[in-house]
């Protein structure tokens, strides 16, 4: 290769960038050597090894940090409505324990649809597909029960894992047994009660009315028609809030005794839609 002439050389030595950039410190290669008194020679031509090629240079300076995920570091308690096993010990769920504003059973059986699918094998289906979606987005994600053939928990306790995780977010997934006649989704949330949950409140809302517009864009279920205003429902009497220290809310999917709702809910696709809807709310509160 032709030799440059010594004025561009001269140039390359006082504006690195006009010859390839300038490195990222003084070490790196391609900065003109330090300047040297008259008659010295630099570094380079003394048979001294210069810092850039010593293996500094292979050196990243920076290492590119691994793309955050957009719930990285959020904790989200999903709380699968019922248990598979609750029909067979009753004295275990109907022992009444203390909401605050009353005393009610432990827990309950819940509704199926008309031919047996139980609201319990539902909302542990629905649940477990949240949960792998919240953890693909980066938050750290755990079940109030595990799995589907077990009795309980009680209310009170489902409510003191979502405290004791520190939740920043937690909801009950849930679906009604009305009126055949009867459809549509709900999102209940808690009222104040001079207690626990009352610090609460406001964000609960929050995190109602985000719940709310994402299952209402991700699934296409109407608002009920039965219950609530706009999908929306406040409650004094439910242990699973009055108890919570962190925001949360209860959804009611939708109808399992209406047979159009019940239809869907059996179709594992629509479970995974109705997943996805709520993993999308959530995220929306947790962003916001």
């Amino acid at each position: 290769m032709r030799a440059l002439p010594a004025t561009i050389l001269a140039v390359c030595g006082l504006i690195a960038s006009a010859c390839g950039g300038a490195g990222t410190d003084g070490a790196t290669a391609g900065q003109a050597a330090p300047a040297t008194s008259a008659g010295q020679t630099p570094a380079a031509t003394t048979g001294q090894t210069p810092a850039a090629t010593t293996g500094e240079a292979d050196v990243p300076v920076s290492e590119t940090p691994e793309k955050a995920e957009p719930l990285d570091g959020k904790v989200v308690v999903i709380d699968p409505g019922h248990n598979g096993g609750n029909f067979r010990d009753p004295a275990a769920i109907n022992r009444q324990v203390d909401v605050l504003t009353q005393k009610k059973a432990c827990d309950t059986t819940g509704t199926s649809t008309d031919d047996g699918y139980s609201e319990a094998a539902f909302t542990w289906d629905v649940s477990t597909r949240l949960r792998k979606i919240l953890k693909n987005r980066g938050a750290t994600v755990e079940l109030t029960r595990s799995g589907n053939d077990g009795v309980g928990p009680c209310i009170t306790e489902r409510a003191a894992i979502g405290n004791e995780a520190d939740a920043d977010a937690a909801i009950s997934v849930h679906a009604d047994g009305s009126a055949p006649g009867n459809r549509g989704f709900h999102v209940i949330m808690p009222k104040k009660i001079d207690g626990p949950v009352d610090k609460v409140v406001k964000a609960s809302s929050r995190l109602g009315i985000a719940v709310r517009d994402a299952f209402r864009e991700g699934t296409g279920l109407p608002y009920s028609n039965y219950i609530g205003s706009r999908a929306l429902d406040y409650r004094n009497d439910l242990g699973g809030l009055n108890l919570s220290t962190v925001p949360k809310v209860f959804i009611e999917c939708g109808n399992m005794r209406n047979a159009a709702e019940a239809a869907k809910f059996r179709d594992p696709k629509f479970r995974q839609k109705i997943a996805l809807a709520l993993a999308n709310g959530l995220q929306h509160y947790l962003e916001s």
